[in-house]
């Protein structure tokens, strides 16, 4: 850590990120490859980002956007109830789009396009899906618009409401973790992360937290 991240820390009011996941998506289309494709949440869903909802009663939000994607939409607009906000639609917070792949299961691809998959995973940042994007694409989209709204809300706190793959691009470059590593961050419907952004460096306070975890709502 440099010194004057360090310092940064001790001295300065972090920007803090609340990101979550959106819920489980509606029945019989679980476990699949959505990407783009928009559909709704269960109803267990909808219980929990009500659920987390609760948790972040207390904590002030400065701003509340998401993917325009309905699952991501819906949750934003659950967690802006009682608060004199309107969730913010950014089409760069949509997940990654997997082209050919979307809307199949991991065993379906497996099968369909076993040449591709093997590929992917041999090269997880630059392999571009079929018809969709690599995952630099998805960082090249999302992470500008995510800088800006950190200094648009700077030494405040606001929420974005994505999906795994979008979340675990964010994590990683908050961690500076290589995204070829990016399958070791679990991130599960309804999840919670919280990042504190200081100049020069981000620290994590919570991974795939939330409804089944400790929300944290203290201060940096």
């Amino acid at each position: 850590m440099r010194l004057q991240a360090q310092r940064a820390k001790g001295s300065l009011t972090a920007t803090r990120l609340y990101l979550v996941r959106h819920g489980q998506v509606a029945d019989g289309h679980t476990h699949r490859y959505h990407g783009h494709n928009d559909v709704g949440l269960s109803a267990a869903g909808e219980q929990q980002l009500h659920a987390l909802a609760a948790q972040l009663q207390a904590v002030p939000l400065a701003g509340v956007y998401a993917s325009d994607l309905t699952r991501a939409l819906m949750g934003a607009e659950i967690i802006c109830r009682g608060r004199d906000l309107e969730p913010q639609a950014r089409a760069e917070f949509r997940e990654v789009h997997f082209g050919v792949w979307e809307g199949l299961s991991f065993t379906e691809i497996a099968e369909r396009y076993p040449e591709g998959l093997e590929a992917r995973f041999r090269d997880l940042p630059n392999f571009r899906i079929p018809g969709g994007e690599s995952l630099l694409d998805v960082r090249a989209r999302a992470l500008p618009v995510l800088k800006t709204l950190i200094q648009q809300h700077e030494g405040q706190s606001f929420l974005v409401v994505a999906h795994a793959g979008i979340n675990r691009v964010i994590l990683s470059e908050a961690l500076g973790l290589p995204l070829d590593h990016l399958f070791r961050l679990d991130q599960h419907y309804g999840c919670l992360n919280i990042v504190d952004y200081f100049p020069d460096i981000a620290v994590i306070r919570l991974i795939n937290g939330g409804v089944n975890g400790v929300v944290g709502q203290g201060g940096p």
